[in-house]
């Protein structure tokens, strides 16, 4: 049975690990490689920074790592500075520190989210979907339509007067091309529609 663990579920934690270790210590994160032999750190910091707004589960999960030992490297990481999060409902969403303004951190949390993505999504797509449009269209009841477009619209991402209009519509755009990998199959056919329409400010 071990053998079976180490030929499997191991070396894949071993190779998931690797593969965000080296996107991690290619960003700033960098400088805290050499004080830990895990290479969860890089790791996390890699995953992070493909993945902002992460909660703790879907990292733990992804990275395949022990709940203590995620606990353990994101509070660390959080006490150096390196990781900031928020609280966002019943989660705790994990970013790379100072790279997101609070409006930021707070839409990648409603993206991270199946059925405001979706809102988000289909609203850009086609500006005049209505509540029973988008109902249908995502497979949810309206009464769950309803509840997301008030939290969009009390977080100001979504305007609810005389129909659906997403606020913030730049911002929301950006932020699904930037990190379209990491979204749903729907969110990466708009950022590939939307790639040439988006404007990089590569000043801040």
């Amino acid at each position: 049975m071990s053998g079976e663990r180490e030929g499997g579920v191991d070396e894949s934690k071993r190779a998931t690990l690797r593969r965000f270790a080296a996107i991690g210590a290619a960003t700033p994160f960098m400088r805290f490689a050499g004080t830990s032999e895990s290479e969860a750190p890089d790791a996390i910091a890699g995953y992070l920074a493909a993945t902002p707004g992460a909660h703790f589960s879907k990292l733990r999960d992804d990275l395949q790592l022990g709940t203590g030992e995620t606990q353990h490297h994101l509070q660390r990481l959080e006490r150096e500075g390196a990781v900031e999060s928020r609280k966002d409902g019943d989660y705790r969403r994990f970013f790379p520190a100072g790279r997101f303004s609070d409006l930021e951190q707070v839409a990648l949390g409603y993206l991270r989210r199946e059925t405001p993505r979706g809102m988000v999504v289909a609203l850009l797509s086609e500006p005049a979907l209505g509540p029973s449009d988008l109902a249908e269209e995502l497979g949810v009841s309206r009464p769950t339509v309803s509840k997301y477009a008030a939290e969009l619209e009390e977080a100001g991402l979504l305007s609810r007067g005389g129909g659906y209009t997403v606020e913030q519509p730049e911002t929301l755009l950006l932020l699904l091309v930037r990190y379209a990998d990491s979204f749903d199959a729907d969110a990466a056919a708009l950022a590939r529609e939307a790639d040439d329409l988006v404007r990089y400010d590569n000043s801040g």
